[in-house]
């Protein structure tokens, strides 16, 4: 468990390197670049491929994090991500944090650390039915497809929110997929783990996710998509880990109501995360800029 734990914290840290390094690779596109120009930017932007490179590490440390512990304590710590992304914004971009930023860092960081321990999952099996993976994969398959439809017309705000559910949805069943492979890398080794079809839907939800992930940091602002990178994910991969692998967790009516009112301090935290951290990134780190100060949400 102190391994899955170490693990999925060091995912979390990878994570928030990767999303911050692509969305300020992303906004730094030019206005006039096209389609093209735009991917083509991007290759040759050093940034843009330091967040792959995080992005792999993030991959590995997750896996290891899975193979080690249950998809329901993994993917929830996981929401680390939006701590460690204000200490890269404050220490890589320079910007200014204010104390209510740091308060909500805590609050949350408490909050995680109540459900995780009042909670308790356990059990589960590592090897799901084919009905219990088919009911769940049309059910929020079906989710995915209404976001991604919805998202392809309204405000910034709405679409950056409906591309990042689905984003984090896709995600969640790529770590799903990813326990899957790595019980069969171990129990029965890589030719084998090679033929089943789990590790084929890490890779199809790895391109999805990665191509909602990017609508949805170039369709709105960060603070409206990365709560939502942070906080679906785990929400649906709790539902994923009773669902498909039937972990359970605590029977205590005291340590049940603890859970749950911890997973929803846990939502208010990483909401008044966002709302006092800075609003925009406004410096680049291959620039050399020093952001203004900036506490204000978006409307």
């Amino acid at each position: 468990m102190t391994v899955a734990v170490v693990f999925a914290l060091a995912a979390a840290l990878a994570n928030a390197t990767r999303l911050l390094a692509q969305h300020v690779a992303s906004i730094d596109i030019p206005k006039r670049a096209g389609g093209r120009g735009s991917v083509s930017y991007l290759l040759h932007s050093p940034l843009w491929l330091v967040g792959w490179a995080a992005a792999a590490a993030a991959f590995l440390f997750q896996a290891v994090a899975l193979h080690h512990g249950l998809l329901s304590i993994v993917q929830p710590l996981l929401v680390a991500e939006l701590v460690f992304t204000l200490v890269l914004r404050r220490y890589a971009l320079h910007q200014d944090i204010a104390p209510a930023a740091w308060s909500s860092a805590i609050f949350l960081c408490i909050a995680l650390a109540v459900f995780v321990t009042a909670a308790e999952p356990q059990g589960g099996s590592p090897t799901p039915d084919s009905a219990q993976w088919l009911s769940c994969l049309a059910t929020f398959g079906g989710i995915v497809a209404l976001c991604t439809l919805l998202a392809a017309r309204g405000s910034p705000m709405r679409r950056a929110a409906l591309y990042a559910t689905a984003s984090a949805i896709v995600f969640a069943f790529m770590a799903t997929f990813l326990k899957a492979a790595t019980q069969t890398l171990t129990s029965s080794g890589p030719e084998r783990m090679l033929a089943a079809w789990p590790v084929y839907g890490i890779v199809a939800c790895g391109i999805g996710g990665s191509i909602l992930q990017q609508a949805a940091l170039q369709s709105g602002p960060l603070s409206i998509s990365q709560p939502l990178f942070t906080s679906v994910d785990p929400a649906v991969a709790i539902v994923v880990s009773i669902w498909i692998f039937g972990e359970r967790y605590t029977n205590s009516p005291v340590k049940i109501i603890a859970g749950v009112v911890s997973f929803v301090a846990l939502v208010i935290g990483v909401i008044m995360l966002t709302r006092t951290a800075p609003a925009t990134v406004t410096a680049s780190p291959h620039y050399g800029d020093t952001s203004s100060p900036d506490h204000s949400a978006e409307p």
